[in-house]
């Protein structure tokens, strides 16, 4: 059997021979939700997981490119790096988990395989939503404590961060895998089989905690970016301009950073708690797609609008590239 996380397309083969295919049927008790296909190779593939796929690789080679520079550049070591480095590459495995997903929905046939993959995605997936948490608290301190903020204790507590993310996103990954699934129980099953209901709405209950804390962080981070402004705007007697301008260049950053992490993943969140697996799968379809594009942006906002790693790349494409030597590092607060 043809397993992986996809559209419920099993097919029958009526009296005169000729195969339905996915369209065509629909069971009633997997009708509409993202589920393991029986489908053979033989049949039309699906548009949504094209699209899936081709996602998952745009992702892949946008972050791939992100690894590699932080990973070969010495000078990106500061816990900045560190922790952009782990959402990329966070987003890198959600690509790829995209990629395995279709392949194995279409070409090998193994359940074992499709329950690891779908593993896989939870894990890679949750690993990229709390990388955007701990960045978010790196931020926030950088801040807060600008300080003791380049101090030696700073680069241990992003460590932690970092065990603590990734601890929890395997953990979510393996439920799946060890037992927490729908197969032998359908009526159980979510919008996104073999995920449970339960599974799901705690998948999506704590990407809410997560969002309302980074709302919470971000407007903390408003506050001191724009009292700073003030201040510096009053010792250099040119408020009305640059205090203007610093607090709307400040607040514009926040509201790209959460408006596409909430237009990303906030249908999606939405649906897996009101969904009902009865309900047509082109509604998960339509809500998950724009969930993975959420990995396509964050190199772009985190990693690539940076000037550090923008001199790497030049490096990288041009080896004569000649750094300027009144070039420095900037601190978080400035990405």
């Amino acid at each position: 059997m043809n397993e992986s996380l996809v559209v419920n397309d099993s097919s029958v083969t009526p009296v005169g021979g000729e195969a339905l295919t996915w369209l065509e049927v629909e069971t009633p008790e997997h009708n509409g939700s993202l589920e393991f296909s029986t489908a053979p190779l033989g049949f039309p593939v699906n548009p949504w997981d094209i699209m899936l796929c081709m996602s998952g690789t745009v992702i892949a080679c946008e972050n791939a490119i992100v690894v590699a520079i932080i990973f070969y550049t010495p000078t990106l070591r500061t816990p900045m790096f560190v922790l952009i480095g782990s959402l990329a590459m966070a987003d890198l495995l959600a690509g790829m988990g995209l990629i395995l997903n279709f392949v194995f929905q279409y070409v090998i046939s193994s359940e074992t395989i499709s329950l690891i993959t779908v593993g896989f995605l939870v894990a890679s997936f949750t690993a990229s939503i709390s990388s955007l948490l701990a960045i978010t608290v790196d931020r926030y301190f950088s801040l807060y404590n600008a300080l003791t903020y380049f101090s030696e204790k700073t680069l241990q507590y992003v460590h932690l961060m970092l065990l603590g993310t990734w601890g929890v996103s395997l953990f979510l990954g393996l439920l799946p895998v060890l037992g927490w699934n729908c197969l032998d129980e359908p009526a159980s099953c979510s919008i996104v089989r073999p995920l449970t209901r339960s599974n799901i709405m705690l998948l999506a209950t704590s990407f809410f905690a997560i969002f309302v804390l980074m709302l919470t962080l971000y407007f903390k981070i408003c506050k001191i970016v724009c009292h700073h402004a003030h201040q510096i705007a009053l010792q250099q007697h040119f408020f009305a301009t640059s205090h203007y301008v610093a607090t709307k260049k400040g607040v514009s950053t926040l509201a790209i950073i959460l408006g596409t992490f909430g237009a990303s993943w906030l249908p999606f969140a939405i649906y897996c708690l009101v969904g009902e697996r009865e309900y047509p799968s082109v509604y998960t379809y339509a809500t998950l797609l724009p969930a993975t594009y959420n990995s396509m942006i964050n190199p772009i906002i985190y990693a690539y609008r940076n000037a550090e790693i923008q001199r790497s790349i030049y490096m990288l494409l041009c080896g004569c590239f000649q750094a300027d030597g009144t070039y420095r590092s900037r601190s978080p607060s400035e990405v």
